[in-house]
């Protein structure tokens, strides 16, 4: 089994700056990617940022330029830098980790970007 915990989170104004960071945990054999999605209220989860085993970055158009993805692959963790944030950001952020076939989920931390 794997685990995702997700931290960072929390409120911020607009142009502001958050990092989150996911620590995976567990029985993780082989890792293919890791990632971040998010999901703001009634809409659908999209998909951030995510970056290989081999460091290869793939971004949502909506962040790019302002979100950077990043890979700690000794300690299996990922990170995501946020940065000139807007208020559109606001949602509940998911780690992600796709490996051995599967794809495993975070409980997901919220972003709320507010004055």
């Amino acid at each position: 089994q794997v685990q995702l915990v997700e931290s960072g989170g929390g409120l911020v104004q607009p142009g502001g700056s958050l990092r989150l960071s996911c620590a995976a945990s567990g029985s993780i054999f082989s890792i293919y990617a890791m990632g971040w999605y998010r999901q703001a209220p009634g809409k659908q989860r999209d998909l951030v940022a995510t970056i290989t085993s081999g460091g290869s970055t793939n971004y949502a158009d909506f962040v790019k330029g302002r979100f950077t993805i990043s890979r700690d692959n000794a300690k299996d963790w990922v990170y995501l830098q946020m940065n000139s944030l807007k208020p559109e950001d606001t949602a509940v952020y998911y780690c992600m980790l796709a490996g051995g076939g599967r794809s495993y989920w975070g409980q997901g931390t919220q972003v709320t970007v507010a004055s």
